[in-house]
């Protein structure tokens, strides 16, 4: 299918980036990347990174950036543990859920996270309420087995996203979503996922941004979360072609995204085109 005409971006007021694909892999950082966000700052746009990786904090995102010569601040990266914490506590606070102990799978993103909405942590599988998973770079099997046992004694299964895999500079690695597959394939439970591609994730993005669904974009490498759940909420989308997707996929998607661009080099020239039109 062929993608749809492009839209007019003189009326984007926001832009939303995926970060693993988008703004680098691994610790390589991909081309474009703080010229495009100096471009939107320079024409009075707003701009957030929003990943599905929740193993870091927003502070370490930043250092991450910071070493790679790209500046951003912590209010500036919105990471699937940040909305995972946020969404349980309101379901918490407004929805009646009850209040309990957190056990983990998951780094200091998540960690961090839950704390900071004051959630309090445990090993201990009798005393969790909530069983939360996420990405481990150091996964043990004594975590993944603690975890299973929460979810069995009756813990809420919630994952901070379901991407099978990560991109790295080795090539695609297991993602948290492959942990969420060996969970329940040991629990027989199915987790409530949060992060990309559903709408939680773009409705918090969407706020910080301070614009309509329509007058925010959103850039992603992979199309099955980051560019179908944005078109569920009525965002622009592009996909670019440095991480998961390829041209192919993006085109013969039943729903192609409004742009495909080679990178973020290609999509700053697109604004800049229209912008001086």
């Amino acid at each position: 299918m062929a993608v749809s005409s492009s839209p007019d971006l003189r009326n984007v007021r926001g832009v939303l980036f995926d970060m693993d694909g988008v703004i680098y892999v691994g610790t390589q950082l991909l081309p474009g990347v703080q010229e495009m966000f100096d471009y939107l700052e320079k024409t009075g746009r707003r701009w957030l990174c929003v990943t599905n990786n929740a193993s870091r904090t927003p502070a370490q995102f930043v250092e991450k950036l910071t070493g790679m010569n790209v500046r951003a601040r912590p209010e500036q990266i919105l990471g699937s543990a940040e909305a995972s914490a946020a969404w349980l506590a309101d379901q918490i606070h407004h929805h009646g859920w009850p209040k309990g102990k957190v056990i983990i799978v998951g780094q200091d993103g998540l960690r961090a996270a839950l704390k900071q909405h004051h959630f309090e942590l445990t090993m201990e599988p009798a005393e969790a309420t909530y069983a939360i998973a996420g990405i481990n770079f150091e996964l043990t099997y004594e975590e993944l087995a603690r975890t299973a046992l929460a979810i069995r004694n009756g813990a809420r299964f919630i994952g901070t996203n379901s991407d099978p895999s990560y991109p790295s500079e080795r090539g695609l690695l297991p993602g948290a979503g492959s942990i969420l597959a060996l969970l329940e394939a040991a629990t027989g439970v199915k987790p409530i996922v949060i992060g990309k591609p559903n709408r939680g994730m773009y409705d918090q993005a969407i706020r910080r941004i301070g614009a309509s669904p329509h007058e925010v974009m959103m850039v992603g490498d992979r199309y099955d979360t980051d560019i179908s759940g944005a078109q569920t909420v009525g965002l622009v989308t592009t996909g670019v072609l440095t991480g998961v997707s390829s041209r192919h996929d993006f085109e013969s998607a039943t729903q192609p995204p409004d742009l495909i661009a080679a990178d973020l080099i290609e999509l700053r020239r697109r604004f800049e085109e229209q912008d001086a039109a």
